[in-house]
């Protein structure tokens, strides 16, 4: 449908099209979290659903994830920011929605708060404060020694831990989203707390809606799968529409 897809550095970016009635003046585009990918069953779920419904659907792996380009070492929020840019570039001149989980709902915040070409949001246990992430969850590895989770293909690097830190938070760019806004978030979330939304929610304008899913996971596991999914669909019908 796009061909292929680069990112500034030249790096090819793995994506799957749900193309559902193939309409031209929508799309939406998902992005998933850190050492995640597109393959994630949420995300394939997501998509799916929403493609049913007639709505476009491309969810991405960033660069150094998945079966795209690149080094997983070199991921960070700032870099993926950038790859997100370069998917919208290709998409053409359509109204889009950015779909972010964990990180990469950093990444869909960072993205829409400079770049009008995203005219709805949704960020899905939506990773605010970074630096006490990063140093929560992987305060105690060495980075460019250690890995993150205990998983050896994903290595923990100084890159990313500094990055990481240079953000320090996206809560204050709450206030500079101003397209729709959905944010969801699981009250049983031990990796991104609840807290994170409720953070950035306190600085946003009234265009933010909060869905609390009581006793959901980080990757809305079991029955809080087709919650997330029928809210998100409805939600994003709402937009296209």
């Amino acid at each position: 449908m796009f061909g292929e897809i680069r990112n500034q550095q030249g790096e090819k970016l793995d994506y799957t099209v749900h193309s559902g009635e193939a309409r031209s003046d929508f799309i939406v585009i998902i992005g998933h979290g850190v050492t995640g990918n597109k393959d994630r069953p949420f995300v394939v779920a997501l998509a799916e659903g929403l493609g049913a419904t007639g709505i476009p659907t491309l969810r991405m792996s960033f660069a150094g994830n998945g079966d795209s380009e690149g080094q997983f070492a070199d991921c960070t929020i700032s870099k993926e920011t950038e790859d997100l840019g370069s998917v919208i570039d290709v998409v053409g001149d359509r109204k889009i929605c950015y779909i972010g989980h964990s990180m990469g709902g950093a990444v869909g915040v960072k993205r829409a708060s400079t770049d009008s070409r995203i005219n709805a949001l949704v960020s899905l246990a939506g990773m605010v404060q970074t630096e006490e992430f990063a140093q929560r969850e992987f305060g105690e590895e060495t980075p460019d020694a250690g890995c993150m989770w205990e998983e050896e293909s994903c290595p923990l690097s100084s890159t990313y831990m500094n990055d990481m830190a240079a953000i320090h938070s996206v809560a204050d760019l709450g206030a500079q989203i101003s397209v729709p806004w959905l944010l969801v978030h699981g009250t049983e979330d031990d990796v991104v707390p609840i807290g994170d939304s409720r953070d950035i929610i306190a600085k946003a304008t009234n265009t933010a809606e909060f869905f609390e899913i009581a006793g959901a996971d980080h990757v809305f596991s079991d029955d809080a799968l087709q919650v997330i999914v029928n809210k998100v669909v409805d939600w994003v019908k709402t937009q296209a529409d």
